[in-house]
């Protein structure tokens, strides 16, 4: 559905974005992440048809961005960032005119209208002039009239910046309950989104592509991933009895009583541990199973990128 094909931009003598390409099929959602400056928003501009890349290009639904650009636009939702609008006109006004600027009159563009409001709770603010929008709406503004035509991608840029946590939540649903018939890029800078609807994290950093996993595949990267913590009175007993135990790469101590058993690439380890200690009757007080976080992931790899 998204083909990303050896973009890459210069402006001037600066590289902003070096030879990407990645593919997005039907079904996926992608997040895209990279450090401010790493060339998120130039790689969807020019993927949108939005940029004209230096070299290379891109394809949505098999038409090609340079040579075929209305019908890749036809096929695209695209929220921008900042989502730039009219501030003088209303909400309803600014959905009215991008139905007609997609080819929509009639009953079917007040349908597509409703649909677009109604995904994205748009009611209470539809005669409210845009520039008078809290931040949070006029976001919700830009996400309706990306989805109002019902396109086969989407392609979103912080879909959710100046939403409160409950509208997040919405946004997030939304993008969920979509997912399955389109294929959607979405950049963010937060991190707990991609966990919460992304089957894929594609990141960047200084214009170049430096991971492409799923957020589980990213999380094991870190060496602390799935390691158990343990507290205990006596903490020979418990190095002991987990000598040897599929998994087990090293245990070793983090304070007093207390020790970190960190499994081998891949493992997870918790329930080996547990019936390791408890054949061996070696003493606990506490057992706890740490995950990683992704913004740590994120520091790792883009430090490295």
């Amino acid at each position: 559905m998204i083909e990303i094909d050896h973009l890459t931009k210069r402006f001037g003598p600066i590289m902003a974005v070096d030879d990407i390409s990645f593919d997005v099929a039907r079904g996926e959602v992608v997040g895209f992440l990279g450090p401010n400056g790493a060339g998120k928003s130039t790689t969807m501009k020019m993927a949108t048809g939005f940029m004209r890349p230096t070299l290379g290009t891109a394809r949505i639904c098999e038409f090609d961005v340079l040579e075929d650009p209305v019908d890749v636009k036809q096929r695209i939702g695209y929220l921008p960032e900042g989502a730039p609008m009219w501030p003088d006109m209303t909400s309803a006004a600014f959905l009215k005119f991008i139905a007609r600027v997609r080819g929509f009159d009639g009953s079917e563009a007040v349908d597509r209208i409703r649909t677009a409001i109604d995904k994205t709770q748009l009611a209470g603010v539809l005669e409210q002039p845009i520039d008078t929008l809290s931040k949070g709406y006029k976001r919700r503004v830009g996400l309706a009239q990306a989805l109002l035509h019902d396109p086969e991608v989407l392609i979103l840029d912080e879909p959710t910046d100046g939403l409160d946590p409950n509208q997040k939540h919405e946004v997030r649903e939304l993008i969920l309950g979509m997912a399955g018939e389109k294929a959607i890029v979405v950049s963010t800078h937060i991190l707990e989104e991609v966990e919460a609807v992304c089957s894929r994290a594609v990141i960047i950093a200084n214009g170049r592509i430096v991971a492409d996993s799923t957020p589980e595949e990213l999380l094991s990267r870190a060496p602390d991933h799935n390691s158990v913590t343990i507290r205990t009175s006596d903490p020979e007993a418990i190095k002991t009895a987990l000598a040897g135990v599929d998994g087990v790469a090293e245990v070793h101590d983090i304070k007093e009583n207390w020790l970190r058993v960190r499994p081998t690439a891949g493992s997870v380890v918790a329930d080996a541990v547990g019936v390791a200690l408890r054949e061996k009757g070696a003493p606990i007080d506490e057992l706890h199973v740490e995950r990683a976080r992704l913004d740590d992931v994120f520091r790792q790899i883009t430090a490295k990128g």
